[in-house]
């Protein structure tokens, strides 16, 4: 059904609104026919492909489309060699996140010349997925999880215009089990939405309930919904686990991640801000663990990355924690959005010039090892916020033994 009722114009589109609505920067390039290389980053089912196709359509060019699960770098090579000498062809890549470095570097230059206009789909941060060069020659659109009003728009526009629904009296009485089940995927609903009235077509009217679906779809509501509400409520409710020194439920929401298909990158990035922003200096070999991990799952993959991610998580929630280093870049940001760019110290100045050198730069600078403790009563803050504080260490062992440390030195310089 999903196929059947992929929209052909901006007009049947649901959903995205901020991209496709009147007036939104995306149907303006669309409409205008003269459209930049370009990556959809969104959840599944809710609409890149089918933008894909429609700018396709639009603008009246040879479309090639390509999956990045099985396409190699020979079939890239394969679709530049025909689009030579001919109109500006539109090669869509699906899950472009899946092309290896080598593969992704073969686009390149027909982008740059413009013999392709390259339209890459992924459910991965384009940032971290798709390589530097090839993004700066795209414009990245971010697409959302389709809202509930839209999924269910969607299930009145297939009883509306699929031939086959418009045959059968259809009321749906309960949305929420296919709503769940779906996750936010346009394409998923609308395939359960077939099977479930296609496990009913024997009965008129076919009365869809929550009961029914659950029987129909034989599972529970989703333990683990990878694009819906469930899934921030999960990360949330792992992420807190961590931070609260829990490795029982920590490692609870871990399995219920895995259960679900959560991308192993997606929980071992995670791990990764967290060691930082949660631990930091209270341990800092929080942060080498987590990078590991997160190298090393990358690596094994499913299902033996469990392991690996088991004991990260562990380790880390077991660990004493510290947002010590997090609240002070945190002010660091505040304090520069405050005062703007203050100019550097003239003692702190580079010289890398006579001229530069006769104006004093750097002259009355200090250097730290040639003093007792490797400290030296000199200010390195602009002279407007001279003497401000931004960095207090935790209450742990570790920082503890750091404040003490501090205090000596900043009470000699600052008074405190």
């Amino acid at each position: 059904m999903a196929e059947r009722l992929r929209p052909t114009s901006l007009d049947d589109f649901i959903g995205q609104k901020h991209l496709v609505g009147k007036g939104a920067v995306l149907r303006k390039i669309i409409e205008t026919g003269s459209i930049p290389s370009m990556i959809f980053w969104g959840p599944p089912g809710v609409g890149k492909t089918t933008l894909a196709n429609i700018i396709a359509a639009q603008l009246k060019t040879p479309f090639v489309t390509l999956s990045a699960i099985s396409a190699g770098v020979k079939d890239v090579r394969e679709v530049i060699e025909k689009a030579k000498g001919t109109r500006k062809t539109v090669l869509f890549i699906d899950e472009i996140h899946r092309f290896n470095k080598s593969q992704q570097d073969a686009l390149l230059n027909a982008v740059e010349k413009g013999i392709i206009t390259l339209i890459g789909a992924t459910t991965e941060n384009p940032s971290f997925e798709v390589n530097s060069a090839l993004l700066s020659r795209s414009q990245v659109y971010t697409l959302k999880t389709l809202e509930e009003e839209e999924l269910k728009g969607m299930l009145s526009q297939a009883m509306e215009k699929d031939f086959l629904l418009k045959q059968k009296k259809i009321e749906i009485k309960e949305y929420a089990a296919m709503l769940n089940l779906s996750g936010g995927d346009g394409r998923k609903l609308l395939n359960l939405f077939e099977l479930v009235v296609d496990n009913l077509s024997d009965k008129e009217p076919v009365e869809i309930t929550d009961e029914v679906v659950l029987k129909i779809a034989q599972r529970k509501v989703a333990l683990y919904d990878k694009q819906g509400e469930m899934h921030y409520d999960i990360i949330s409710a792992f992420i807190k686990s961590i931070r609260g020194s829990d490795p029982n439920a920590a490692v609870y929401w871990l399995a219920r991640m895995i259960e679900g298909g959560e991308d192993v990158k997606f929980i071992a990035r995670r791990l990764v801000i967290l060691a930082s922003e949660d631990i930091g200096n209270a341990n800092p070999t929080a942060l080498v663990m987590a990078t590991t991990c997160f190298q090393a799952v990358q690596v094994i993959g499913y299902p033996e990355s469990d392991i690996i991610l088991s004991q990260c998580v562990t380790y880390l929630a077991s660990s004493p924690k510290s947002n010590a280093s997090y609240a002070a870049i945190k002010g660091a940001h505040e304090l520069v959005r405050q005062t703007g760019d203050l100019p550097v110290p003239i003692h702190l100045r580079n010289a890398p010039t006579k001229l530069m050198k006769e104006q004093g730069y750097g002259k009355e600078y200090k250097y730290a090892h040639d003093y007792d403790n490797n400290f030296v009563e000199q200010e390195f803050l602009p002279d407007k916020i001279k003497g401000r504080k931004l960095f207090e260490p935790g209450n742990n062992a570790r920082e503890n033994e750091l404040r003490t440390r501090l205090k000596k030195l900043w009470k000699t310089k600052y008074g405190y």
